[in-house]
């Protein structure tokens, strides 16, 4: 973990408090040596609303990185023209100031919200789809982890991290 904190340059988003019943289960970046992280993913795992399990992963990234889209099932490296087209669907809180996201057209089995905060922009995918619910209903307090260092409850790594 400090090495991530020392490599990344964009946020490593992780709600605190985290959600009832919720585990940190990954940890991720996108990056080279020579420019650093220019996308970072936080992962957690915890009940779904339906039934099973649920996997979130909180992305942060530069503009044009393409990590959270690829995530997200997207073409290309960002949310696409027009997608903060009206009201928010969702809203976090980032450093205890109200972050409006966008839900955007993705593949079926995935909820994603998209908006910016601190210049990157900041991606939540959940699977199952109704565990976007998560995202919409309670409002989500950010903590930057390169900067909090709180005593986070583990679980096993999610899979979801290794699937691009």
């Amino acid at each position: 973990m400090a090495e991530l904190r020392r490599f990344t340059r964009v946020p490593l988003w992780l709600p605190w408090p985290l959600p009832t019943a919720w585990l940190v289960t990954g940890f991720g970046t996108a990056g080279d040596e020579r420019t650093g992280g220019r996308a970072g993913v936080v992962a957690l795992s915890g009940p779904s609303f339906s039934d099973g399990p649920a996997d979130l992963l909180l992305i942060a990234e530069e503009p044009g990185t393409g990590l959270g889209a690829a995530f997200a099932g997207l073409e290309g490296p960002d949310p696409g023209a027009g997608f903060d087209q009206g009201p928010p669907h969702a809203k976090v809180d980032v450093f205890g100031r109200p972050t409006p996201l966008w839900c955007v057209d993705s593949a079926e089995d995935r909820a994603v919200y998209v908006g910016e905060a601190l210049g990157n922009w900041l991606w939540a995918v959940a699977w199952p789809a109704d565990a976007g619910c998560l995202v919409a209903i309670e409002r989500l307090a950010l903590s930057d982890l390169r900067e909090y260092d709180p005593d986070v409850p583990f679980g096993a790594t999610t899979p979801r991290i290794g699937e691009l």
